[in-house]
């Protein structure tokens, strides 16, 4: 598995990782046989980052990987959770001490840790969040009381990130990256590049379009994320299916698979791969509700570089099919 620094945390994680929204909730049910399992697939498979947030299942990521890590003490890895979604709203307004202090302590028990590792500011809808002194101040407070070892930020758009790589304390910026969301490549992976800021990337695989395995027909759980924010009825539509048009996405996915498979890779694998080898990219974090698809996931952290002219064709594909719809967005 290959491995990098993830920013200023100065840890070294796989370039394939897990997000574990999945083994939380808003993807289907998922056991907790079936959880601890994924997890034990993606150790097993050279993964050393899990990603996870304080509302996944209300705490039930949290605990499951607080669950697995107590089995597994020898594991090694780096966990990164995320915190102010369990604020009425995720604005200024409640990115306070006093609210940081209770939520990064119920972290630290789902979890059975002391210090977290890494916490980020999970998408706050007040662009006030990303420039507040105050909020960068409580957060370097929680370092120094060892309540976390390092912080960064999620993010909805280019703008959020760039205004958070300014600050000299940041650890990682996560956002959108895909073969359908290639906005970041212009100036966020640059610029934290040059900041030291390491750069995790999710939704990486559109919420399962850019597998290849869905037809317009295809229909999902009701309480799956893909089934009920379509629109964007309970959170920004940019997380599911990266704010594409779903019609639209198995199309241009179908024609993502082909160009796949020309290279000799599975669309996954290759949907994976064209994240985790833009420069700057830190990790990726496609998350998973089986053994068998994290295992499939963490191939893409050993296998070789993708050529050229793929990189050529998914960018003339996404010029085509998609950036209409969604590079002004985001």
């Amino acid at each position: 598995m290959d491995t990098r620094t993830l920013g200023r945390t100065g840890r070294s994680v796989s370039a394939i990782a897990l997000g574990t929204w999945q083994i939380g909730g808003d993807w289907g049910d998922v056991t907790d046989a079936a959880a601890l399992a994924v997890l034990d697939a993606a150790a097993e498979s050279g993964v050393t980052f899990f990603d996870t947030a304080d509302v996944y299942g209300d705490g039930r990521s949290e605990q499951r990987i607080g669950q697995w890590l107590e089995a597994n003490p020898d594991w090694g890895g780096t966990v990164a959770t995320k915190m102010i979604r369990r604020a009425p709203e995720p604005t200024l307004e409640h990115a306070v001490l006093e609210n940081f202090r209770a939520w990064t302590d119920r972290s630290r028990r789902n979890l059975g840790v002391d210090t977290l590792d890494l916490v980020q500011l999970h998408c706050p809808t007040d662009d006030a969040v990303f420039s507040s002194d105050a909020v960068y101040d409580a957060l370097d407070t929680l370092v120094e009381e060892g309540a976390i070892a390092s912080y960064g930020v999620s993010v909805e758009t280019v703008d959020q990130a760039l205004t958070a790589i300014e600050r000299p304390n940041l650890a990682t910026v996560q956002i959108i990256l895909n073969a359908f969301r290639q906005k970041p490549l212009e100036k966020v992976l640059p610029a934290a590049k040059d900041a030291g800021v390491g750069i995790i990337a999710r939704v990486p695989l559109a919420s399962g379009l850019l597998a290849g395995r869905y037809s317009k027909d295809t229909t999902f759980a009701a309480d799956d994320h893909r089934s009920f924010n379509r629109k964007g009825e309970a959170f920004d539509v940019g997380e599911t299916f990266a704010g594409v048009n779903f019609e639209t996405g198995v199309e241009a996915a179908r024609e993502f698979t082909e160009l796949a498979r020309d290279t000799g890779w599975r669309p996954t694998t290759a949907a994976l791969g064209w994240v985790a080898q833009q420069p700057g990219v830190s990790t990726v974090i496609p998350g998973a509700r089986s053994a068998a698809q994290a295992q499939i996931n963490a191939e893409a952290g050993w296998m070789n570089a993708l050529p050229e002219s793929f990189f050529e064709a998914v960018a003339e594909l996404y010029e085509r099919r998609i950036k209409p719809q969604v590079h002004h967005r985001w």
